[in-house]
Formats: C-alpha cells, structure tokens, sequence
C-alpha cells in the first residue's frame, strides 16, 4: 500500500499540487537552497562593512574627522543583521531535518512554511543592505570644533573632586565680578592636573554659554609671542603668514575676535612676572573668564584675581588611594606589606607629585624587608630615594631659585633647622635671621610675607610652618647643592650628641628636640654660625666646649630644665649676636658674659630659679636690641643685695636697661609698688615693653592710661595684686594687648576697662574672690558715648575662669564671640548662664571645659541655643 501511495505521489505528480496550492511552497521545497544563499550574501554584506569601516577608522585617525551617522546607523543594522542570521542558522538545520519527499514536503508544513518564508525575506534584507552600503559616498566628515579640546592627564583627581567643582561653578558663574580666577600652590600639588580637569570639563559638559576654550602653558620665563600663537590656533588664526605679524597686529587680531565670544582661557604656570592680558590683546569683557595657576599667592594679587582657590595637600585618606592606584599595589604576597606601604605612603606628606613618584618606584615590591629598607632611606634623606632628587625635588627647587633675593633664599632654608611639622612663632623666626645678618629691622617681615606667598612656608596665625617636602628640599639644596652643610637632627630621639668629626665644616647644627644630657667633647668648627640645642635634658657642658666656635652668632640652649650654670668659657662666643637661655634653670649669669660685646638679643625668659645678675652686665651689650625678661627669677623673691641687679625695687636693674641705646624690645617682671614706679620713671623702657608682669603690689601705681601709652604692649599678667582703683576712666585705647592674666587680685569687682582692649584674644583670670561680673551694664552705660559701638570680645579666642566664688556672670546679654575657640570654668558655683545664644560664634567650634554638675545647671537663652551649644561641652 505504501509503494502504491509514493508511486502516485511522484515528484512530478506532487510539484503541480504544491503550486496549485497558492505558489508558496516554495518556501518548503526551496529551504535548503535560500539558507545557502542566504550565508553567501551575509558574507557579501560583511565583507562590505568591514571595507567600509576600514576606511572610516583610517579617516578618524585625522583631527576633527568623524564618520557620518548615517555610515554609523548603517553599521548598526549591519550587525543587527548579523545576529538575527547566527540565530536563523541555528534553526536551520532542525527545519531541514523535518523536510521529507526529497524536500518537497515537511513533516510539519506549518513550522517548515513560516521558517521558510523568514529566511526568504531575510535574504531579501541582506541584499538590500548590501545595495546601501554600495551606493553610500560620503562615510566621514569634518566636524564642528568643540569648545575645548581634550587634554591627556597624567594622574588622576584624587582628593581634588571638591575644589574641581567650586572652581567649576565659579566659572560657569554668570557674575561679572568673578571674571578673573586663581588657583595658588607649591610645586608639585596638583594646580595642572587641576587646571587640565576644567579644560575636558568643557568637552564632557554641554551645559556651558562659552564658545571657545583655550588653553596656554606660560612658565617661569613667559614667551608672550607662543601665548599669542595658542590663542590663534584657538580662535581660526593658525597660518604662518599670520603668526609672521608684528606683536600688536597679532593682538589686534586677538581682540577683534574675541570681543565677540564667550571665552574661557586658561593659563598655566604663571610665575612671578605678571602677564599683560590687554597687551597679548585678550579682552577682559563680561561673560568671559581668566583661569590661570600658579606657584606663588602673591601672583593672584598682581593678576588681579576677582576669586582664588589654595591647591592644597591631601588628607591621609586621599594620599593613601593616590598612592595605591600610582603603585598599582596587590597587598596578597605578605600580610605586613599593606601597613608598611601606608607608612610609606605617609613619608610623601600629602605631596601627590611625590605620592606618584614614590608609588611607582615601590610598585611590584613584594618583600617587607624592601620596604623597611625604602622607608629607613626616604625618612633618612628624602633626596636619596629613587627619582625623588630628579622627580620631585627638582621640580620643588623652581619655587626656590625663582625667589628674588639671596635673604630669601638663606631665610628659607633656615627653616629646615627646626623639626619637622613644627610650628615657628613668627617673631622668634625673624629675630634669627636677624642675628644670622639676613635681614635688618625693617625687612623681616616683608621676607616672611614672601616666602608665604611663594607657597613654601604656610601661614598659620602667630606662627608659620614648613611642609615638610620642602624642608626635604631645603636640606638637600643646604647640603648638597648651596654646599652650606648644614647636620640637622631635630626631634630623632638622640640620647648623644653627634660625634665631633660630624661637626667638622658644618655651618649651622639643629639638635632640638632630643634627649641629649650633656656636651662632654670640644667640637673646632670655625664656620660654624647656629647651634641649636633647645628642649633636649643638657645638664653640663665642658668648660672649653665653647673655645673653638670663633664664628658662632646664635646659640640656643632653651627649654633645658636641668641646665644649671654656664661655662666660664661661653666668653670664646665673641661673634655671638643671639642667646637664648629661657625656660632653663640656671642661677645666675657669670661675668665672663661681658666678652659678648655683640649681642644682639638676649632670651631669659622663665629662667624662674636666677637669683643672680651681676651689676654692669646688662649694660654692657652696648648693641642690644631685644632684652627679654618675663618671669625672670620668680621662683626668688629679689632682695636687695650688693653687686647684684636683681632686686625688689628695680632701680638699677631699670637704669641698666635705660643705658642701652639699641634696645626696642623688652619684656620685664615688676616686684611690689617700689618696682613698678622705678619702672614708670623711664617713659622710653615703658615704650619698648611688650610684655609685662606684676606681683605682690598692695597699691598698684600703674592705671590705664599708663597702658594706652605703652604702643607694643601686648600681653599683661597681674597677680597677687589690688586693682580697686581701676575704673573705667581711661582717656584712650590698649590697642596692641592681646594677652591678659589676672590671678589672686583682690577688691575688684569687675573688669569693664576691658571695653578699652579691643583686639583681646586670651583672657584668664583666677582666684580672684571679690569679681561679681567681667562686664558691668551700669559701668558700660558711662563710656558708650565715649566709646561710640562697643564690639565686646570680638577679637577673643580663649577665656578661662576659676575660682571665682562669687562671679555671677561674664555679661548681662549675649555676645556675637566671632572668634571664640575655647571656654575654660572652674569653681565659679554662682555663674549660672554664659554669654551665648544660638548666634554665638556661629560657623566656629567652641570647646568648652567644665565640671559635669556645673553643666547641667547651667541656664540657657533658649532651647535653639542649648541643642547649639550641648555637643561643644567636654567635662574636666
């Protein structure tokens, strides 16, 4: 039966049934053969795009040429097509399985059908693709120039995200007086790579109003006619011809142009010298904008930044990730590597140029023992580690050779002489580098303002400090390229001091902080002019310790409890222009000091326990300029005594200091009435003081209007002594005052005259059991008409109180306390509410000290100002 059916079933029987049937069979019968043409063509179409796409990748390796969209699309669908054939193919096979008869017929004509009519209108797809990319002509083209044009960044922006966007929006800032913009820092912060983020901004942003961005590298030596060429090639002036034109064709050309536009122009590394915008012909119109960096805040000012941002050293956090990425890190081969890479990292003090630099040369560095060794060599001498003197240090030198003056430059590395992060009181710094014969009178401060607006000393209130990256750069430029020799092992934990072969033409030597007790050896340093011994446990030094240091003009022995006495021999010290002994416990000063006939500054500053000062010693520094004094035998109440200076009354010690004709600075301790009115008889010592301490006066002679005429007062310290006839009577301001003490002063009531001490920024008082208020309402009303607007402690930083008994309060009403840090109180049980409401020392932290009972019944403006002031209390 079966034979008969296929019999009559023949292929020649069934083809004419199958046409009969509508004319689609064939998308049965003809499968196999629209599947192999279908392959043939995808190759064919394949083949074409990837001929074109050859050509369009070889056409975008030229500036500014992009494929067309069309060309674009067309490659889209292309592989669209791609896919959707992969996946029919896949099918393929199956359906040809299912054909029967030869391929005629399906065992399910329904899938056979439908796949096969798919494949048929697939293939039809694929040559009218084909045909398309063909008949296509223009597949690239030159497009429209940006605003910007991209730069390559060599580091990432690690730390810097939130200055990128004040400096962002400052620009993008349509104000008219925010037109000029600076961005200040050291070498080696990060100001390029910054300055680089802003220009791709523009490419990345779309929501801008500018319709050019250029972009010039100035330098320390700025060739003005290359500024000028950068901005032509900008703005469509980029022919040779052109850049043939005299200087002011050129900026004619400039002006012309950019007058009409939104610009933004960006210029880096700006030194010292100020750049002419107008005469590079560079209109500076509303709308457009100046950013510029450059290594020195002095800079800003003579460009006239309307707006400038410090480029500033990254926190631990962001200089730990900077230098993973730059070492590229895996911390697996050994468990210590990861902390010793954060010490290492640490070493670079938030310097990314040096994060970088030392990053890279640790990378793949698997062994703890390479790294212990790295660290011991970088925190030995930074120039010693690999590529810091090429990399780093080298670049960091620029700001140094770009300062003016040889006094700048000798005053800067001056500064490494200290520890590292140590904070250098201003004055104190000044008064060295006039002992050393840097600076005079009248320049010191002009240098240090200097060297603060060249970035490589930070300012910090009353002192400066000295990043520690550029005190590695100073002691290798002392040592190894100015050749000064300079051996400085400030703050390392010596229990001795260096072997003398050390000392030998050394020129300057800093020992400060360490713990070294006695100086047994006899160095011969005959260029030796510093020596620096301060905070170390020096008990003795050898009595011919000093006889071979012909040269020497400072000497610090500071803050060396045990020092007792001094050698005899300390009168070999000829050349010596600066002596500091404060803080120290010697007794007495020997006569052999007269030899110093050039001193200069002489430092006794809290030398509690001298009892001693030989008469005609003082007088005899005929060159001193600065006598300081404060608290100079306290711990002995002076009695009068033959041949000695130190006495109760003062007067001779007072008729000594009289005679020095250089002197323009001196701070004194005052003993008893007698005292303080020797010291009133000499109007010019009371014109020199810049710090004065009182004792033990039942009756103080001194008032206010005593004070008004001391200009270069500016700290006092009263105790054990009567101020009741201090009333608010004075006829002018303390203007200087910064610093005032009162303790264990008795029969005062309040301290209203400090209305007249405007620029107060450290008030103490204690033990002083009859003070009721600091401020009194009753007492303020008498002087508001004299004073005119009365700022009470405007100015104050820290205010302590204690053992008041009585103190019933600081003020009647709260005070705005602008610049408060700290509140100290103690034992004063009746002070039931502080001067504060929720304005109080808005924006700034206060701490305040206190006990926890006190605290808690404390009584406040209103709840606003409780919840403001609860998280600044610390119980004590």
């Amino acid at each position: 039966m079966g034979g008969i059916i296929s019999t009559f079933f023949s292929a020649d029987t069934i083809r004419p049934i199958l046409f009969y049937v509508g004319g689609q069979a064939k998308y049965i019968w003809g499968l196999k053969g629209n599947l192999d043409d279908l392959q043939t063509e995808t190759e064919n179409l394949i083949a074409r795009k990837q001929d074109l796409l050859n050509k369009v990748k070889l056409a975008e390796q030229q500036p500014r040429t992009r494929r067309t969209r069309s060309v674009q699309r067309w490659f889209e669908r292309v592989e669209e097509m791609e896919t959707k054939v992969k996946n029919l193919q896949k099918e393929g096979d199956r359906q040809v399985d299912r054909l029967c008869l030869g391929g005629f017929c399906s065992k399910d004509l329904i899938s056979s059908y439908a796949f096969g009519k798919e494949v048929e209108n697939l293939k039809e797809t694929v040559i009218e693709l084909k045909k398309e990319g063909e008949a296509m002509k223009e597949v690239y083209g030159e497009v429209p120039e940006g605003a910007a044009v991209a730069i390559a960044v060599e580091r990432t922006i690690v730390g810097q995200e939130s200055i990128l966007d004040r400096v962002w929006r400052c620009i993008t800032d349509q104000e008219k007086n925010k037109g000029i913009i600076g961005l200040y820092g050291m070498g080696g912060i990060g100001k390029t790579t910054l300055l680089k983020q802003v220009n791709n901004k523009f490419c990345s942003d779309e929501q801008h109003h500018f319709g050019v961005v250029i972009w010039s590298v100035v330098s320390r030596e700025p060739n003005l006619k290359q500024i000028q060429v950068d901005i032509g090639k900008r703005i469509g002036f980029s022919t040779d011809s052109w850049e043939r034109k005299s200087f002011e064709e050129r900026a004619s050309d400039i002006t012309n142009t950019l007058k009409h536009k939104k610009f933004v122009l960006l210029l880096d590394d700006i030194w010292e010298s100020k750049i002419d915008l107008t005469n590079l012909g560079v209109p500076l119109h509303s709308g457009s904008k100046i950013v510029f960096t450059t290594r020195f805040q002095g800079t800003c000012g003579k460009m006239r930044a309307d707006k400038k941002f410090q480029v500033s050293y990254l926190g631990d956090e962001d200089a730990w990730d900077l230098f993973q990425a730059a070492g590229g890190f895996c911390f697996d081969s050994h468990s210590e590597i990861r902390e010793l890479a954060k010490t290492m990292a640490s070493q670079c003090h938030g310097l990314p140029l040096a994060l970088e630099t030392v990053g890279q040369a640790m990378a793949g560095k698997e062994y703890p023992e390479e790294w212990r060794r790295a660290i011991e060599i970088i925190s030995a001498s930074a120039s010693k580690f690999e590529d810091m003197e090429k990399k780093v240090l080298s670049r960091l030198k620029f700001s140094y050779d770009s300062l003016p003056k040889d006094e700048l430059r000798s005053c800067l590395l001056y500064c490494c002489l200290f520890p590292e992060d140590s904070e250098i009181e201003k004055t104190e710094l000044i008064e060295y580098w006039k002992s050393e014969g840097f600076v005079d009178s009248s320049s010191g401060w002009g240098v240090l303002g200097a060297l603060v607006r060249a970035c490589l000393l930070e300012e910090g209130g009353d002192d400066v400090k000295m990043h520690d990256m550029i005190r590695d750069m100073a002691l290798w430029i002392a040592n190894e390229i100015e050749e000064e020799k300079f051996l400085v092992r400030a703050g390392v934990g010596l229990t001795d001091a260096p072997k003398i072969e050390e000392w030998e033409g050394v020129k300057r030597i800093s020992l400060t902080e360490n713990k070294i007790q006695s100086l047994p050896q006899i160095p011969n340093c005959p260029r030796l002019q510093t020596l620096l011994l301060a905070d170390n446990h020096i008990k003795e030094i050898t009595e011919s310790f000093f006889q071979s240091l012909p040269s020497l003009r400072v000497l610090n022995l500071s803050e060396n409890d045990s020092l007792t006495e001094l050698p005899a021999g300390i009168s070999s010290l000829v050349s010596l222009h600066h002596l500091d002994l404060s803080w120290t416990d010697i007794r007495g000063l020997p006569q052999e000091l007269k030899a110093l006939v050039n001193l200069r500054y002489l430092n006794l500053e809290y030398t509690f326990e001298i009892s001693r000062i030989p008469e005609q010693l003082i007088s005899s520094f005929s060159k001193l300029q600065v006598l300081r004094m404060l608290r100079c035998g306290s711990n002995h109440r002076p009695i009068v005594e033959e041949g000695n200076v130190l006495s109760d009354d003062a007067e001779s010690l007072m008729k000594e200091i009289h005679c020095l004709e250089q002197l323009n600075l001196i701070t004194l301790s005052l003993h008893g009435s007698r005292g303080v009115e020797n010291f009133l008889k000499f109007p010019k010592l009371q014109n020199i003081t810049q710090a004065l301490h009182i004792e033990h006066c039942n009756s103080l002679p001194l008032n206010l209007l005593h004070l008004a005429n001391m200009e270069h007062l500016e700290e006092l310290s009263i105790w054990d002594s009567n101020l009741e006839d201090w009333n608010v009577d004075c006829a002018g301001e303390v203007q200087k005052m910064r610093k005032l003490s009162i303790l264990r002063s008795s029969n005062v009531k309040d301290l209203t005259w400090l209305v007249f001490v405007p620029n107060l920024k450290w008030l103490r008082i204690h033990h002083c059991g009859d003070m009721e208020e600091i401020i009194s309402v009753e007492k303020l009303s008498e002087v508001s008409e004299m004073m005119g607007e009365l700022n009470l402690f405007s100015e104050l930083e820290f205010l302590s109180l204690g053992n008041a008994s009585n103190l019933k309060r600081i003020y009647r009403d709260p005070l705005p306390f602008p610049q408060l840090e700290e509140i100290r109180i103690s034992k004063c049980p009746k002070l039931k509410k502080l001067p504060l409401n929720s304005s109080s020392a808005k924006g700034l932290k206060i701490v305040i000290w206190g006990k926890k009972e006190w605290w808690e019944e404390l009584q406040w403006e209103d709840q606003a100002t409780q919840n403001a002031f609860s998280p600044c209390f610390v119980p004590s």
